[in-house]
């Protein structure tokens, strides 16, 4: 079984990130991070590097394209025992992702206020966390996927047992990703279906 190795972490819902990045680090796993997610994680002394300097590009437009690059998903995508894509991977300099924890910009948060505008709720709409979850969730086989705080302490412990999660745990952990993604695009869809079209300011 190959050993989880490298992990991409970028949240929205920092909650237990400090002791679940600690023990990765402690367990020899390098640590990709974004924004403020690398920079809670520096503020408590735990190694990691930027999504920037792993792709060696830049974050752009306004952080609108971080983590959307052929580096990470390819990382993310790649089947770790298929031949032809470790050929790949190495011909295009790839580099296996094995954990991915992310959550999302917190959409119906921001259109509970009643003052919220159509152009702040497009803002917060996540693209980028979205397609690496749905990436990782696809490739459970090969990669753990993690969008709940509260699955970090099982994961820890299978990591600690055998240097990876089990392949139940990497399924269930999928299924759970999907049923997220599939509230996160209904509530964007709800929201955006009372939009007054006609009137409203940011339409005009």
């Amino acid at each position: 079984m190959r050993k989880i190795e490298r992990a991409l972490i970028s949240l929205t819902d920092k909650s237990g990130i400090e002791d679940f990045a600690r023990q990765l680090e402690e367990m020899g796993v390098e640590i990709l991070s974004t924004g403020g997610t690398a920079k809670k994680m520096r503020d408590n002394d735990i190694k990691v590097m930027d999504v920037s300097e792993f792709t060696g590009f830049p974050e752009m437009l306004d952080g609108r394209v971080k983590t959307l690059h052929p580096k990470v998903h390819g990382g993310i995508l790649a089947q770790k025992t298929n031949p032809d894509h470790l050929e790949q991977m190495k011909a295009h300099g790839l580099l296996a992702i094995d954990l991915v924890a992310v959550n999302l910009y917190a959409f119906e948060k921001t259109v509970a206020d009643p003052n919220c505008s159509l152009i702040d709720a497009i803002e917060n709409i996540d693209i980028g966390g979205p397609t690496m979850l749905r990436a990782a969730a696809k490739n459970y086989r090969d990669v753990t996927v993690l969008v709940d705080p509260a699955d970090y302490p099982q994961v820890i412990r299978e990591m600690k047992e055998t240097g990876n999660t089990t392949l139940k745990t990497r399924f269930r952990l999928a299924a759970k990703v999907f049923a997220l993604t599939s509230r996160y695009d209904t509530a964007i869809s709800a929201w955006l279906d009372k939009v007054d079209v006609d009137n409203n300011p940011d339409l005009g």
